[in-house]
């Protein structure tokens, strides 16, 4: 099942599931006033493939805005440094542990709306990950137990503010200017993708492919990530964690290549769907971006 947030544009916004020739509009049907709820009980995601057997309520283009998949996620956590060719063109030694900062719900856009490269700085750089959304809470979590707590899987951009990122060794500032990560178009539930480390991941700038390489390249597998990050606190369902980049970023290219107001971005992942996202000057940015 794809599960999506969206505004109507006939008015209203509401979350339901995407199928062929449309959306299922599941908000009126099941208790659960938002996905975030119906992430919070564990009969959610069954609520909802049992709904969402029927013909779609309306058509694709009957949505006016496609939004994060999860609104108001506890926490977003992001793994730096995931893949050997990204490590390898950074520089940085291996570590026995994954590298991880973190992210604000905020800072996120949905699919088609527009990234905002900040005013104070023209380094603003793509990062094409996939995006685990967590199910139930757990803490200690085994690797071998692991993806039994995930409820979906989601494409994800963490754009990067690349001099900000650098200003000291703690990435925090770069990775939080708003409207500046993309995440969506939907999460993909894992009846429909029973092994993350069997995707392939493409990021494309202005058309031109950046980024290419299967998961089963991470570092700390998805299984690996969520038994170190419970290890230190409890994981609770609407979590999202951002599983790292692979080579090829902009920054890293001679010469550099960054996102440029005009251009349009898409990360795209096997099994999962397509985000894409304008970008923009934060001088000609929507209002409220």
């Amino acid at each position: 099942m794809k599960l999506a947030r969206f505004h109507l544009s006939r008015g209203g916004a509401s979350y339901g599931a995407v199928v062929d020739d449309g959306v299922v509009d599941l908000g009126p049907r099941l208790p659960y006033p938002d996905v975030d709820q119906l992430l919070q009980d564990p009969n959610g995601l069954h609520a909802a493939r049992q709904a969402s057997q029927r013909s779609a309520d309306f058509s694709h283009d009957a949505v006016a805005a496609w939004r994060p998949p999860v609104g108001r996620p506890s926490k977003i956590f992001c793994i730096g440094i995931n893949y050997d060719l990204h490590r390898r063109e950074t520089g940085r030694d291996p570590t026995a542990h994954p590298t991880v900062f973190t992210r604000f719900a905020h800072t996120l856009v949905g699919h088609g709306e527009p990234l905002v490269r900040p005013a104070v700085s023209d380094r603003f750089d793509y990062e094409g990950e996939l995006a685990v959304i967590m199910g139930r809470s757990g803490r200690r979590i085994s690797a071998a137990a692991a993806l039994d707590y995930v409820a979906g899987y989601a494409c994800f951009n963490d754009g990067s503010v690349r001099d900000f990122q650098r200003h000291t060794s703690q990435f925090t500032p770069g990775k939080n200017f708003d409207h500046t990560g993309g995440f969506g178009p939907w999460m993909v539930t894992t009846d429909e993708i029973p092994d993350p480390q069997r995707l392939t991941l493409q990021t494309r700038l202005a058309g031109e492919v950046m980024q290419r390489e299967p998961t089963d390249h991470m570092i700390f597998s998805v299984a690996r990530i969520i038994e170190y990050l419970s290890s230190f606190c409890t994981l609770e369902p609407g979590d999202v964690i951002a599983t790292g980049t692979p080579g090829g970023v902009g920054d890293k290219r001679v010469p550099a290549r960054y996102m440029r107001p005009g251009e349009q971005v898409e990360v795209e992942i096997s099994g999962v769907g397509t985000l894409v996202n304008p970008v923009v000057a934060e001088a000609d940015a929507p209002s409220g971006a």
